[in-house]
C-alpha cells in the first residue's frame, strides 16, 4: 500500500501531452506517485482563476471522480454544465469531452481521482 500522510503530495506534476495548455491553470500533486502499475491516479489539484471562457474540452478513456474541497469549480461535460461547491461532488466517464475550471475568478482546491483502463 501507499501511505500518503497530510503535507506529503508530491511536488506539482506536468504533463507532456497536447492537453498541456488547457491544463496549465492547474497544478497537480499526486498522492500515489510511488504506487507502480496503478490504474488509478489520485491528485489534490490547486485551480488558478482564468480568463478565458471558451474552453477546449479533452476526453480519453477511463472515468474521473472529483470532489471540491476549497472554493467553487465548473465542469463542463458534453453539453452540460455543472457547478459544485465545496463538499460536493461528481463521477463521470472522461470518453464525454469535459472541462474542469475554477468558477467565476477565484481559486480552487480539489480531490480528484483519474482512473485509465488498460
Amino acid at each position: 500500500p501507499v501511505v500518503c500522510r497530510k503535507n506529503e503530495a508530491s511536488e506539482a506534476v506536468s504533463f507532456s501531452n497536447n492537453a498541456v495548455q488547457s491544463r496549465k491553470h492547474m497544478e497537480y500533486h499526486s498522492l500515489s506517485s510511488s504506487k507502480a502499475d496503478r490504474h488509478m491516479e489520485p491528485f489534490i489539484i490547486d485551480v488558478t482563476p482564468t480568463d478565458v471562457t471558451d474552453f477546449v474540452l479533452s476526453s480519453h478513456e477511463g472515468e474521473e471522480f472529483i470532489m471540491v474541497m476549497e472554493g467553487v469549480m465548473e465542469i463542463r461535460y458534453g453539453k452540460n454544465s455543472y457547478i459544485l461547491e465545496e463538499g460536493d461532488s461528481i463521477y463521470y466517464d472522461s470518453i464525454v469531452p469535459h472541462h474542469v475550471h475554477a468558477y467565476e475568478g477565484k481559486a480552487a482546491k480539489i480531490l480528484a481521482v483519474i482512473y485509465t483502463p488498460l
